[in-house]
Formats: structure tokens, sequence, C-alpha cells
């Protein structure tokens, strides 16, 4: 039986320790890597043949990151208290719970949160009417009353 890799890719040492400390009993091999390193083994062919070959998980630290190349990557969902009992999500939870968190981020711009996704404009119209979404809902949000 192979043994399951994760990657970790943080600049956040707590993020690191815990998640080796998490997954060490579930029979995970964790390697850490800071953001500046995993950039420098992405330009190292050895390094990328060596990712193909195990073809690892990925997870990033606990804040949304943006790319050089202007791209944004999102924070995957995680288990809230309500599920944390099963300890299991459906797909469906997880992916609606992705997309409002996307809509929330661009404020209701349902052509900006489609990117992030990195899904299609009518795809998303459809997901959003599937899980009942209401983007507008992101729109009307305003930051706090701003003192005088």
């Amino acid at each position: 039986m192979s043994r399951t890799v994760m990657i970790v890719v943080s600049d956040n040492q707590e993020t690191v320790d815990n998640a080796k400390k998490y997954w060490e009993n579930h029979d995970v091999t964790v390697h850490a890597y800071s953001s500046a390193q995993w950039r420098e083994g992405l330009d190292n062919n050895f390094f990328r043949q060596q990712l193909a070959a195990g073809v690892p998980a990925l997870v990033s630290g606990n804040s949304p990151v943006t790319t050089d190349a202007g791209g944004n990557v999102l924070q995957f969902p995680t288990a809230t208290a309500s599920t944390a009992s099963s300890n299991v999500q459906k797909m469906e939870e997880l992916e609606a719970q992705a997309i409002e968190n996307a809509i929330v981020q661009y404020k209701g711009n349902l052509t900006e949160a489609a990117k992030a996704l990195g899904i299609g404009r009518a795809t998303l119209y459809r997901k959003v009417k599937q899980y009942h979404i209401d983007p507008s809902a992101a729109r009307k949000k305003k930051s706090g009353p701003i003192a005088a």
C-alpha cells in the first residue's frame, strides 16, 4: 500500500506544525515548503519531476494567496462546528461554501468570482441558482459605520 504525500506551502510555521501533527496519525507524509522554497522548486526540473511522480495533494496556508501573475487562490472551505461531528462534508456543501466565499470576496461581482473559482460565468450562474445563493446579499454588505 502506498503512502499518501501532502505538500504544505506556508510561511506560517504554526500551520506547518499543525498539519504535520494532524496527518502523522493518518499515515500521510507531510512535506513543508515556504513560499520562496516552493517558487524556487518549481523552477527546478528535478523538483517538478518528483512532484509529477508522486502526484501529491497541495494545501496552502490559512489565508488567500495572491500570485505574481495576478491570479487569486481562494481558501478551501473547512469544516464548521455543525459538520465537524460527522467528519465528512458533501462535495455539494463544500462547493456551495466556496462559491459563497468567492461571491462575498468579490462583493457580488459574479464575473470576477467565476474567474477566481476557475469556472465559466454561465456555470457560476447555474450553480448559484442550484444552491439558492443570493449574490445581492454580498453587494448589500457594507463596511461598518464611519465615525464622524
